[in-house]
């Protein structure tokens, strides 16, 4: 790091951006992605492209998305001689991943589709909406092969948590469901500039098939984890109560061994499943359509 003679004041990060500064750090987070040489990486939020920089020079295709205006200029201009490197200015949260993965028009003949290329993604994520970030990332999950991603601690401890710790939650049970969660390395604030109040962890998420497994429908069984989680100090039986009749939710646990007093955060995601399977089964429907 270059001293100076006097301190300067910094300016006040917008929309959550705390930049890493720590070079060490930047390339462990790329290596983490594996060989990329083939690879078409997704980065969000690139700030002032520490990130990007190693991955210009490392992965077949990088594709930026910035929010802030100024950034998102800047990092053109940067890698204006990088043909491997595209950046975007827009919000993740409203990323159109059909329009930038899927195939493009008259790219393929009528009845010679292919499936989408399979892209890894990398990003700091702004602590404000990292739930937000990740849950589109699922709901979009056949375009990605790998998520490293930088978290607040607590979140990374949250995603990480097996059923049972306190940490467990809705946002726990919804990124085991869709991936393998490894939790890499932590980052103190001085990593960044400005440094945040928090460390941060850097996550490694991978697609599993568990969902497959559990026998469930996709977004029947997210809406019936939401119902269960709803308040988290409830047991599971009130907050079901007053989706399902009583009666077929008395039959439903029953079945499933679960005790009245069994709170959400207990079961494991086969027990959540085998609990909705019986719901769905013995006519203990939800009484909202």
């Amino acid at each position: 790091m270059k001293a100076t003679s006097a301190r300067v004041p910094q300016k006040k990060p917008k929309l959550g951006q705390h930049f890493l500064t720590d070079t060490v750090a930047t390339i462990r987070i790329v290596e983490a992605l594996g060989d990329l040489s083939r690879a078409t990486v997704f980065e969000i939020g690139p700030g002032r492209g520490a990130l990007t920089s190693v991955l210009a020079r490392r992965a077949r295709r990088v594709i930026a998305v910035e929010a802030d205006r100024v950034l998102a200029a800047q990092l053109r201009m940067r890698f204006s001689l990088a043909p491997n490197v595209e950046v975007i200015e827009g919000d993740i949260l409203a990323v159109d991943f059909n329009t930038l993965f899927g195939p493009k028009p008259g790219s393929t003949r009528p009845g010679m589709e292919q499936a989408p290329e399979k892209v890894r993604v990398i990003g700091n994520l702004p602590y404000f909406i990292t739930s937000d970030i990740l849950l589109r990332l699922f709901e979009h999950r056949n375009f990605f092969e790998m998520f490293v991603l930088m978290v607040q601690k607590e979140v990374a401890d949250r995603l990480a948590a097996r059923h049972g710790a306190s940490e467990y939650g809705l946002l726990s049970a919804t990124a085991q469901l869709y991936t393998e969660v490894e939790k890499l390395f932590t980052l103190p604030p001085a990593a960044f500039s400005p440094p945040p109040k928090v460390h941060s962890t850097v996550i490694r998420l991978t697609p599993s098939q568990r969902l497959d497994t559990l026998h469930v429908g996709d977004d029947e069984f997210i809406r019936f984890l939401k119902i269960s989680f709803a308040q988290k100090r409830k047991t599971l039986w009130n907050n079901l109560k007053s989706e399902y009749p009583a009666d077929g939710l008395k039959r439903a646990m029953s079945k499933t061994r679960l005790q009245a007093s069994v709170r959400a955060e207990s079961l494991s995601l086969e027990q959540s499943a085998a609990l909705f399977r019986a719901l769905s089964s013995d006519g203990g429907n939800s009484t909202q359509s």
